[in-house]
């Protein structure tokens, strides 16, 4: 099947030429997406000169990771997508074996579990915050996720077509998850490794983007959105 792996990027000059060169790399008939965020470090730059055959989509004003997504995935056209992160915590040589179970047609989601089989979590706060926010979905959307907060989300074209996304920022991550339990859909866990960075290397979450993804989820579960 094929991938679409869309690359929102703000500000990772640092990383982006090292995690496009590992997205290369990857043994899998792939669709590259480069959505840059209005970067002002030299990605936007990077990315225009990119000499790889990627579809390259730029934002005039910062619109957040969340709408980068979005307008990834109205871009895509693989049977598959996933979300990858420009800053190296997540490894995309662990994509393909992700890619299995909906290619084997067991699963429609697969979420690759950073807290699942002793792999390296994120640094304490950010640890504290994914775990409450993932009991909240889990509690709110009838699910049973281990790390609602993770990154890579593998969707089968079915899914990542129709969920009706609004989220701009950070949010969308915990909106993704919550979407997905209320679709009903088949969904698998797989342990994947993780390299989290610290706000001095360039982090971006902040604890403040916990607080817009359960207010997010509280519209998401009163039907306000």
């Amino acid at each position: 099947m094929r991938l679409s792996i869309i690359i929102p990027a703000f500000n990772e000059i640092a990383t982006i030429a090292e995690l496009v060169s590992q997205v290369e790399a990857m043994p899998v008939e792939k669709q590259i997406i480069l959505v840059d965020n209005d970067s002002n470090d030299g990605t936007r730059e990077w990315i225009r000169d990119y000499k790889g055959e990627a579809l390259k989509i730029f934002h005039d004003e910062n619109m957040g990771k969340g709408a980068s997504v979005r307008d990834g995935f109205a871009a895509a056209t693989g049977e598959i997508a996933i979300i990858q992160d420009a800053d190296l915590e997540y490894n995309p040589a662990q994509i393909p074996s992700l890619m299995e179970p909906i290619e084997k047609g067991e699963a429609d989601v697969v979420f690759g579990s950073r807290t699942s089989g002793g792999k390296k979590r994120a640094h304490l706060s950010f640890d504290i915050g994914g775990r409450a926010l993932t009991t909240a979905i889990n509690v709110m959307f009838s699910g049973n996720l281990s790390d609602a907060a993770t990154c890579y989300k593998v969707m089968h074209r079915s899914v990542y077509k129709e969920l009706p996304l609004v989220g701009n920022g950070f949010d969308l991550d915990f909106e993704l998850s919550a979407r997905i339990l209320m679709g009903n859909f088949r969904i698998a866990e797989l342990p994947i490794t993780y390299e989290p960075r610290s706000l001095a290397d360039g982090k971006k979450i902040r604890p403040i983007d916990g607080v817009h993804g359960m207010k997010l989820l509280i519209k998401l579960k009163m039907g306000l959105i």
